[in-house]
C-alpha cells in the first residue's frame, strides 16, 4: 500500500476541506495517509506572511470560497469560523502527541468539526476538552503535559521538511480531486512535500496544506 505523508496545521481554514475528506479518499483510492501536524505560524512568521490581516476582501472571498466547496462535497460548516487561532499552537502541540499515542486523525476531525460546525476555536475552550473526550481521550494532565511540551519542539518543521523541499506545489484539494474528478481553484497557499512509500522505495508523494 502507497503511504503519503499528510502535512497540515491545525489553524489552516482550507485544511477543513482535506481534514474532512481524507478518510473518504484513503478508502476510494486505496491510499494510506500518515497525518503530519506541525506549527505553521513558525514558518509564517519567518517570511512575514500573514495571508488576511487588513484584506477584509480577500478575506470575504477566503470565506465564500470555503462554502461554495463545502456545498458541493456534503459538509455544513457554519461560516464564517473563528479566524485566527489564537490557541493554534496548542491545538497542534496536542495533535503531535496524538500522532504519538494514535489519535491524531481522530482528534483532527474533531476539533475541526466543532471549530467550523460550532464555532468553537480550536486549541481552546470548550473545544479541546470535548474533542479530546469525543475520540476518548482526556485533557492532557500533570502527568502528560511533560510530553505535551515536548512535542512544542517537535511542532517547529525540520529545514528539510516540510519548509524546503523543491517539491512542486500542490493546492489545498489537488489530492482529493484527484480520486473525485474535480477541478480545483483553491486559493490557499500549499506546497507538496512527502515520502510515498511502495516496494521499499520513497518518492515526494506527499501534500502539505497551510496557512493561518
Amino acid at each position: 500500500m502507497t503511504t503519503i505523508d499528510f502535512w497540515y496545521s491545525i489553524g489552516s481554514t482550507y485544511s477543513y476541506l482535506t481534514v474532512m475528506r481524507l478518510p473518504e479518499v484513503a478508502k476510494a483510492s486505496g491510499l494510506a495517509f500518515r497525518w503530519r501536524p506541525f506549527n505553521v505560524r513558525h514558518v509564517m512568521v519567518e517570511q512575514n506572511n500573514i495571508p488576511f490581516k487588513d484584506k477584509p476582501v480577500k478575506s470575504a472571498y477566503m470565506w465564500r470560497d470555503i462554502e461554495r466547496r463545502a456545498a458541493r462535497h456534503r459538509l455544513a460548516p457554519s461560516l464564517p469560523a473563528p479566524y485566527p487561532l489564537s490557541g493554534l499552537v496548542l491545538a497542534n502541540r496536542v495533535a503531535i502527541l496524538g500522532v504519538e499515542e494514535g489519535w491524531v486523525e481522530d482528534y483532527t476531525r474533531a476539533t475541526y468539526r466543532r471549530w467550523f460546525e460550532k464555532g468553537e476555536p480550536a486549541g481552546q475552550e470548550p473545544n479541546l476538552s470535548a474533542s479530546l473526550a469525543e475520540i476518548g481521550q482526556t485533557r492532557p494532565g500533570c502527568c502528560r503535559w511533560p510530553s505535551l511540551k515536548k512535542s512544542h519542539r517537535r511542532s517547529r518543521p525540520k529545514p528539510e521538511r516540510p519548509c524546503t523541499s523543491g517539491c512542486s506545489a500542490l493546492r489545498a484539494s489537488s489530492l482529493t480531486a484527484r480520486f473525485s474528478g474535480e477541478t480545483t481553484g483553491s486559493r490557499t497557499r500549499s506546497s507538496g512535500l512527502g515520502r510515498s512509500e511502495a516496494g521499499g522505495s520513497t518518492q515526494p508523494l506527499g501534500l502539505l496544506v497551510g496557512g493561518a
